[in-house]
């Protein structure tokens, strides 16, 4: 059954770039990626969920202990959605703050773009 948009940005915040197993991460990724997907952010593009897995790693081996919230409902719209979220350790104040833009295809995420907002 495909996810929905909205799971698909949860999933990607919660089971991708906030998990810290990597056998778990890599499970979210194949289940929720299509194999020719992409990521967008500031510091590279990343195509394919093996260059996916590798760069969710290195971000999380950087702040293990930082969790992510989202700041609002995610928001869908035809083949996209995005989520505004916050980072950092619980309880504390955030450190990071963000918006993913997804693209989907057939209940998958083809493409996710990162924006780093200021913080709230």
């Amino acid at each position: 059954m495909p996810n929905s948009i909205s799971t698909l940005l949860t999933r990607n915040l919660t089971d991708v770039f906030g998990e810290n197993d990597p056998a778990r991460r890599r499970a979210a990724i194949n289940e929720i990626f299509t194999e020719d997907c992409v990521f967008y952010e500031p510091g590279g593009v990343h195509r394919g969920r093996d260059e996916i897995d590798q760069i969710a790693g290195e971000i999380r081996a950087t702040h293990r202990d930082y969790r992510y919230r989202p700041i609002a409902p995610p928001e869908e719209l035809g083949n996209g959605g995005r989520v505004r979220w916050i980072e950092g350790r619980p309880d504390e104040a955030p450190v990071y703050a963000g918006t993913d833009f997804i693209i989907a295809r057939d209940g998958r995420i083809a493409a996710v773009y990162l924006f780093f907002d200021k913080l709230p």
